[in-house]
């Protein structure tokens, strides 16, 4: 068991979750509730339930998966069964799930009733490594991601490796892209132990480090008014990217399918505006077009592309801002790209897959 100190809260390694029935054993709250989706339901509250055989009386509060379901309509269906449940100030939101659950349930939790008590559990890789660490939570609007939110801490975060047994290795390579890019913009030896890995497969040590990485970052900076921000390397294009996606595409791509594909774009950017060197571009878009599908994006799809990016929230004073790499293990944030380079990114991300 392995336990990381964050912003007034512990992200506790425990595959058998033993700590979390002691800390619910050892925290007053008038009720528990847990928030699923449909999948974590069937697969990972099983798992959950094991681990805290000690704690019978919980509501559960179950909602549609999926990324487009990520919004205020169902947010607002949360907090209606929270009141249908009689839930006080003084209870707890226990979220159960990937990415969409722990933010959704964050938000939910954060302003129900001005804010009450949260835990994640998280089930996904992509949750372990990114969402459910560092205190943002929220909801998409108009297929722009995470427009609505908060900045509030849970009171735990609970990572088991046992509910990544129940991913596919599609939802497993997807969180794998936080990972890689946790090592692209501080910590080059862990972009170069991806690289040796042999995906599904991803030891509990390098999804440990991945989260020290994060914390370390966002204990510095915890309202992303700085340092923070190189979390958001091929997070301009590569959301914009998944919007678009979402709206449009039968089989919308998942999140670490659209942060590659942002990271291949913002590589490029980096190449040329902030000094990266060719070789390490190549490098960084060999290795990601050998793990993620090529993903066809029309030029007539542009106009909207830039008009998502234009919506950002990282954005200042009408630029479209970005955090770009100076070396693999190094990133700047603050840079600014017009619209034409970005484009010229775009046209080069659609040259390499076709290669």
């Amino acid at each position: 068991m392995k336990k990381i100190k964050s912003l007034g809260y512990e992200v506790v390694f425990d595959d058998d979750l033993q700590e979390l029935q002691s800390f619910l054993l050892d925290h007053d709250y008038s009720q528990l509730l847990i928030l699923v989706d449909r999948n974590t339901n069937d697969h990972c509250l099983p798992i959950l339930q094991a681990g805290i055989p000690d704690i019978l009386d919980y509501d559960i509060i179950e909602v549609d998966p999926g990324e487009e379901n990520k919004n205020i309509d169902f947010c607002i269906g949360v907090w209606k069964t929270m009141l249908d449940f009689g839930a006080d100030r003084k209870a707890l939101m226990i979220n159960l799930g990937g990415g969409v659950v722990t933010d959704m349930g964050g938000f939910a939790a954060s302003t129900y009733k001005r804010g009450i008590d949260f835990i994640h559990v998280p089930t996904t890789l992509l949750s372990q490594v990114d969402a459910s660490v560092g205190g943002k939570t929220g909801i998409d609007m108009d297929n722009v991601k995470n427009i609505i939110g908060t900045f509030t801490q849970p009171q735990a975060v609970f990572i088991s490796t046992k509910f990544l047994q129940t991913l596919d290795d599609r939802q497993i390579r997807s969180g794998f892209a936080e990972i890689i890019k946790h090592g692209l913009i501080q910590d080059k030896s862990l972009y170069q132990t991806c690289k040796s890995l042999r995906l599904p497969v991803v030891p509990t040590d390098i999804i440990q480090t991945s989260v020290e990485i994060k914390n370390e970052v966002i204990t510095k900076d915890p309202k992303e008014k700085g340092l923070r921000k190189i979390l958001n390397f091929g997070h301009t294009i590569g959301h914009a990217v998944e919007g678009y996606s979402l709206a449009n595409d039968a089989s919308p791509l998942l999140h670490g399918e659209a942060i590659a594909i942002g990271m291949i774009c913002e590589a490029y950017l980096s190449y040329k505006l902030n000094n990266l060197d060719e070789s390490e571009l190549e490098d960084i878009v060999q290795y990601l077009k050998a793990i993620y599908p090529a993903y066809t994006i029309d030029p007539s799809s542009y106009p909207v592309l830039l008009e998502l990016m234009g919506n950002d929230k990282k954005n200042e004073n009408n630029k479209l801002g970005f955090s770009l790499l100076r070396s693999i293990g190094d990133c700047d944030f603050n840079k600014y790209a017009d619209e034409s380079l970005i484009i010229e990114s775009l046209d080069f991300y659609a040259n390499q897959v076709q290669k």
